[in-house]
C-alpha cells in the first residue's frame, strides 16, 4: 500500500466520521428543541413560531454533514485496490442517510405552510392587542375629558379646582410635602393653574387638546400596526423561504440519491 492509498484512507475515514457526527448531533438538536419548556404547548402558535425559526437556522447543518459523509464515501471508493462484495441497500449507510436525507425534505416542506400559518395568527394576534390598546386609550382620555368638562361647566366645580389649588399651595408653602417631590408638585399646580386659566379664556380649548390627543393615539397606532406587519413579513420571507430551499434541497440529495445508488458500481479495481 503506498503512501497516498494511505492518505486517501484516511482522509475518507475523516471526512465519514465528520460527517456523520454533524448528522447525529443535528438530530439530537433537533429532538431537544421539539420538547416544549414548561408550561408551553406544542399547540401554541409562538411556540410553533419560534421551534419552526430554530429548526430552520439550523438546517444546513444535516445537508453539509451529508456531503461530507459522501465525499468519504467517494475518496474511499476512489482509493480502493481490491474489489469487494456489493451489499444490500439496506446494509449500506448511505441509504439510510439518503433515505434520511428524503425525510428532513418532507419535513421542511410541511414547514412552509405551517409557519406562514402560524405568522398569520400571530400577527393578527398582534393587531388585535394593538387595537385594544388604543380603543381603551381613547376610551380613558374620553372618560377623563367628560369629567372635567361637566366640572368646569359650573361656577361651583371651577371654585372646586381653584380651592385644590389653593390647598396645594398652601401644603407647598407650610412644608407638608416631601422635598423629593416638592418640585414635582409645583410644577403640576403651575401646569393646572395654566390650563384653568387657559379654558376660561378659551372654552374650546379642552376639545382641542382632546382632539389632538386622539390623533397622536391613533397615530400611534398606526405606526405599531405598520412595524408588527412589517416584521412578519420579514420573518415569513426569511424562515419560510429558507425552509423551502433546504426542503428542495434535501429532496433533491435523497431523491436523487436512491435512484443512484444502485446503479453506481460499489466497487474499483486499482493498479497495484
Amino acid at each position: 500500500m503506498n503512501t497516498n492509498s494511505v492518505y486517501s484512507s484516511f482522509t475518507a475515514l475523516t471526512l465519514k466520521v465528520v460527517g456523520l457526527i454533524m448528522i447525529v448531533s443535528s438530530l439530537l438538536d433537533y429532538i431537544i428543541l421539539a420538547i416544549p419548556p414548561q408550561g408551553a404547548s406544542l399547540l401554541k402558535p409562538e411556540w410553533q413560531l419560534n421551534f419552526a425559526t430554530q429548526v430552520v437556522d439550523r438546517g444546513i447543518i444535516p445537508m453539509v454533514g451529508i456531503g461530507f459523509l459522501f465525499a468519504g464515501y467517494w475518496i474511499a471508493q476512489s482509493a480502493a485496490t481490491a474489489s469487494t462484495e456489493p451489499k444490500s441497500s439496506v446494509q449500506d449507510l448511505r441509504f439510510w442517510v439518503l433515505c434520511l436525507s428524503s425525510f428532513l425534505g418532507l419535513v421542511f416542506l410541511l414547514m412552509v405552510p405551517l409557519h406562514l400559518n402560524n405568522l398569520r395568527l400571530q400577527s393578527s394576534q398582534a393587531l388585535e392587542q394593538i387595537n385594544q390598546r388604543a380603543k381603551t386609550a381613547e376610551v380613558q382620555l374620553e372618560n377623563r375629558t367628560q369629567q372635567v368638562t361637566e366640572l368646569l361647566k359650573s361656577p361651583q366645580g371651577i371654585a372646586q379646582v381653584e380651592k385644590r389649588l389653593a390647598d396645594l399651595d398652601a401644603a407647598i408653602k407650610s412644608g407638608r410635602i416631601p422635598a423629593q417631590q416638592l418640585d414635582q408638585a409645583k410644577a403640576q399646580a403651575n401646569r393646572v393653574r395654566q390650563q384653568l386659566q387657559a379654558i376660561k379664556e378659551n372654552p374650546d380649548l379642552l376639545n382641542q387638546e382632546v382632539e389632538q390627543n386622539i390623533n397622536q393615539i391613533r397615530s400611534q397606532k398606526l405606526q405599531l400596526e405598520k412595524r408588527a406587519t412589517t416584521e412578519a413579513f420579514k420573518l415569513g420571507i426569511k424562515t419560510g423561504l429558507s425552509s423551502l430551499l433546504l426542503a428542495i434541497g434535501y429532496i433533491a440529495i435523497g431523491w436523487t440519491g436512491l435512484r443512484g445508488l444502485g446503479s453506481t458500481p460499489v466497487t474499483r479495481r486499482g493498479q497495484a
